[in-house]
C-alpha cells in the first residue's frame, strides 16, 4: 500500500496539527504521521517543502537510553506489535522513566514506528470559518504580512502558511504572503547535518533535507561527496578535468 497523497485537506490538517512548534521535533513528526495515516519520512519531507524547520532524525538525542534499555525496548515493541501507543509504551517501559516524546524519538530512530498502535484521531481538526477565510483573503489583498494575518486571526504562523498554500492552489490568491522575519535561510550545510551519507540514497537525502533529487545530485557533485547510488566525487573530477 502506497503512501497517501498530500491533498489540500491533508496538508491543512498537518499544518493545524504541528501548530506553532519550531523546530518541529521528530516526536511530533511521528505523532503527525500516526494522525494522518502516513510515514514519518513523508511528513518530514512535506513540512520541509512547505518551509517548516524540522529536526533531523540524526539530531534526536538517544544517549539517555542504555544499550540494554534499547534492546529491551526493541523487544517489547516488536513482541507487542500494533498493541500499544507511544503513551502506553512509555507507561509500561522502564517504570515510566521516559516520556512519551522520548519513546517516540527513540522508536523513530530505530525505525520501529510500524509496530506502534496509532493514537486516536481527534474528533475534528479546527478549520477556518467562512468569516475567517474572507478576512484572510482581504488581509492578503491588502498586502499584510504572515505575522499580521496570524495576529488578526489568532492563529499560529505555521497554520497561516498552510492555509495560504491551500488558497494558492485553488487560485484564490496569487502568492504566499511574505514574512517579516524568515528563518528559512539557514547558513548551516544541510548535508553536513546528516553526518555519514554514504549509506543513504539520493532519494533518502532529498527527503531528509527537503530538496529535489536533482538538487541533491548538484550538491553532491559540487562538494565531491558520494551517496549510496551517486558518486559525486567522480562527477566532480570529471567536471574539473
Amino acid at each position: 500500500m502506497g503512501v497517501p497523497k498530500w491533498t489540500d485537506e491533508r496538508t491543512q490538517s498537518l499544518t493545524e496539527f504541528v501548530g506553532g512548534e519550531s523546530p518541529i521535533s521528530q516526536a511530533t513528526v511521528a505523532e503527525a504521521a500516526d494522525h494522518l495515516g502516513t510515514s514519518p519520512r513523508s511528513v518530514s519531507s512535506k513540512l520541509r517543502k512547505m518551509g517548516f524547520d524540522v529536526e533531523l532524525p540524526s539530531s534526536v538525542s538517544t544517549k539517555t537510553f542504555s544499550d540494554e534499555e534499547e534492546a529491551t525496548l526493541q523487544n517489547f515493541v516488536e513482541s507487542n506489535s500494533g498493541q500499544y501507543t507511544y503513551a502506553e509504551i512509555a507507561d509500561a517501559f522502564a517504570d515510566g522513566n521516559y516520556s512519551a516524546k522520548s519513546i517516540q524519538g527513540k522508536i523513530l530512530s530505530m525505525e520501529l514506528t510500524d509496530h506502534v498502535k496509532p493514537t486516536e484521531k481527534p474528533a475534528s481538526v479546527r478549520t477556518y470559518s467562512p468569516e475567517e477565510e474572507a478576512q484572510f483573503l482581504q488581509l492578503v489583498a491588502d498586502g499584510a504580512f504572515v505575522e499580521d494575518i496570524a495576529e488578526a486571526l489568532g492563529r499560529p504562523i505555521n497554520s497561516i502558511r498552510g492555509k495560504a498554500l491551500s488558497f494558492l492552489r485553488t487560485g484564490e490568491i496569487n502568492a504566499i504572503p511574505k514574512q517579516k522575519e524568515s528563518n528559512a535561510a539557514s547558513k548551516a550545510d544541510p548535508l553536513s547535518e546528516l553526518g555519514d551519507i554514504t549509506g543513504m540514497t539520493v532519494a533518502d537525502i532529498a527527503d531528509e533535507i527537503g530538496k529535489t533529487e536533482r538538487g541533491v545530485k548538484t550538491m553532491l557533485t559540487r562538494r565531491g561527496l558520494t551517496a549510496a547510488d551517486y558518486d559525486g566525487a567522480a562527477r566532480k573530477e570529471r567536471v574539473v578535468s
